[in-house]
């Protein structure tokens, strides 16, 4: 195939995709909240008209300041004393503003300090640094981490919105982030399909877990602290908040299960180059002793990350004191323990699937090699 019939059909399958993308995403968003006449727009703050800070140091009330808008215009506006919205002003300092306009009428609400440039400065070291220290892996993990958010955002968010099931959508999102992140890190090679393989094997592990155990908990996407809004959302568009959670399951092991994936096949390819007259069961028990290995430490990992998410959970749940029978029974708390062990499930199921995989593949290409050599020889 000549190599400019290869790029057409590169070009082709590129705009395609893309075609599909904006077909895709062509939805039509509920509106839940009226935002007629509201925009949120970057101020500084000129000065403070009134403060609310107190003898004993403490803030009470709220803030009134004036505020230069981007055209130049002053105005006064009103500061919250919260712990969720408004901040405390100081001349100078950036702030991002509700405008509010009915008419000829305006008010000027402060919403928060203006974190833009923390936040883009923060993102911009942290690709920095994976791409200083990965080198070219590294710039590869970069688009694989810039990808695997734009397929969230412009795929698994729309698919949501035209009645996909969220279950469903969710496994094919986490297919397309795995294929395009362990080609982009290992290429085309054995290794690759191996880890991707295992890696969508431990993923599909980790929800099918989940789902057994919320049917004999009876737990179920309803369960959540946040239901009343998600109600509201599924009353005003075609998204199933039921299966918002164990689609969230799936995700949330995504990158642990990954990561051993990865590791057992690329130590099974390692070993492979090293010695490539072993046998598939001596493979397998190598690649299961690593796996081994990092099993343990990965499933703790992704336990931890869940148990740090919900720490104010287990804070208020220790504070109060609640009964064992309470606090076992308890919804939220039951949650984070599917939401942990099947993630772990998945963890552990990635193991001998990574070095089977692994064994199996790197096994096969022997073979061929051995096949092909005769002809070669001769």
């Amino acid at each position: 195939m000549n190599t400019w019939f290869k790029r057409l059909l590169a070009a082709l399958a590129v705009f395609a995709v893309l075609a599909g993308l904006v077909q895709l995403n062509d939805v039509t968003k509920p509106e839940l909240v009226n935002t007629d006449g509201r925009q949120f727009t970057k101020t500084v703050v000129m000065d403070v008209l009134r403060d609310n800070v107190q003898e004993n140091g403490s803030r009470i009330g709220d803030q009134i300041v004036t505020l230069r808008l981007a055209d130049g215009e002053e105005v006064t506006a009103n500061c919250p004393n919260g712990l969720l919205f408004g901040t405390v002003c100081e001349p100078g300092m950036s702030v991002i503003v509700i405008a509010s306009k009915t008419g000829s009428l305006a008010s000027y609400t402060v919403y928060s300090y203006d974190r833009m440039t923390a936040v883009i400065a923060f993102l911009a070291f942290f690709a920095l640094l994976l791409m200083l220290v990965g080198g070219k892996k590294g710039i590869k993990s970069v688009i694989a981490l810039t990808a695997t958010f734009a397929c969230f955002l412009f795929f698994f968010f729309p698919l949501l919105l035209h009645g996909i099931s969220p279950i469903f959508a969710a496994v094919i999102t986490s297919t397309i982030v795995l294929s395009l992140t362990v080609w982009l890190i290992c290429g085309p090679t054995r290794q690759a399909i191996a880890a991707g393989l295992a890696s969508f094997g431990g993923v599909l592990s980790a929800g099918i877990a989940a789902e057994v155990f919320g049917r004999l908990a009876h737990l179920s996407g309803y369960n959540v602290p946040n239901i009343e809004s998600l109600l509201f959302i599924s009353q005003n568009s075609k998204i199933d908040v039921g299966e918002l959670l164990f689609a969230g399951i799936l995700f949330a092991s995504l990158g642990a299960v990954l990561d051993i994936a990865m590791d057992v096949s690329a130590a099974a390819a390692e070993i492979h180059s090293q010695s490539p007259d072993k046998p598939v069961r001596e493979l397998l028990k190598s690649g299961m002793r690593v796996g081994q290995d990092v099993m343990g430490t990965m499933a703790a990992t992704l336990i931890l990350a869940v148990f740090g998410g919900s720490l104010g959970t287990w804070v208020l749940d220790y504070v109060y004191d609640l009964p064992f029978l309470q606090l076992l029974n308890s919804n939220s708390l039951d949650i984070v323990i599917m939401q942990g062990l099947s993630g772990g499930i998945g963890v552990i199921l990635t193991v001998p699937i990574a070095a089977g995989c692994s064994a199996f593949l790197l096994a096969h290409k022997r073979a061929s090699v051995h096949e092909t050599s005769p002809s070669q020889i001769g």
